[in-house]
């Protein structure tokens, strides 16, 4: 037997968002909060570079090792069936698909930042629930997961915690519509 590296944009995924939250704890440097969230409305400078990169980089920059722990599960969890299933190309587009529209909606709509990815977790979470389905069919499973998990958000919206309940409902209506489109399996 030996190890495989069976996921690769998952797991590489993961290794960068934790060796930025090592590297931002150990140095000070306060990487995260300039180069890995993106700021919200009022504060985003469309005529700055590196405010556009954050539109994605947000994905894999964590407020600390809980955040990331967090995520990292559901992804760890969650990511390699997908990159089975769809590729890793085309698990990367939707993950960059996913990215882009929470930032960009966050940075013109909401007033806080956003950080984290906790987004593309619920891309996965809803786009899982179409892994086994067959060409005309809505499957139960996604009916449930749909219910469950975006009507929590929904109502813990109204709640005031620094949890972006929006990322989360925008990211799983992403994977709704990744999975309703059935991308093809690439890489």
């Amino acid at each position: 037997m030996r190890i495989k590296y069976n996921a690769p944009l998952t797991l590489t995924f993961a290794i960068i968002a934790s060796l930025l939250v090592l590297i931002d704890q150990v140095s000070g440097a306060h990487l995260i909060p300039t180069y890995f969230m993106v700021p919200g409305k009022g504060m985003f400078n469309t005529s700055d570079p590196i405010d556009w990169m954050t539109l994605f980089t947000h994905t894999l920059g964590h407020s600390g090792w809980n955040h990331l722990l967090s995520n990292m599960a559901l992804l760890l969890l969650l990511g390699p069936i997908l990159e089975e299933k769809y590729g890793s190309i085309s698990l990367f587009f939707m993950i960059f698909i996913t990215a882009i529209v929470t930032g960009l909606l966050n940075a013109f709509i909401f007033p806080t930042a956003l950080l984290g990815a906790s987004g593309i977790v619920f891309m996965m979470i809803l786009l899982t629930s179409f892994t086994n389905n067959r060409n005309g069919d809505i499957p139960l499973s996604f009916i449930l997961i749909l219910v469950l998990y975006l009507a929590v958000e929904i109502i813990n919206a109204f709640s005031y915690d620094d949890i972006s309940q929006f990322a989360h409902i925008i990211g799983g209506v992403c994977g709704s519509l990744f999975g309703f489109m059935r991308p093809r399996k690439r890489g």
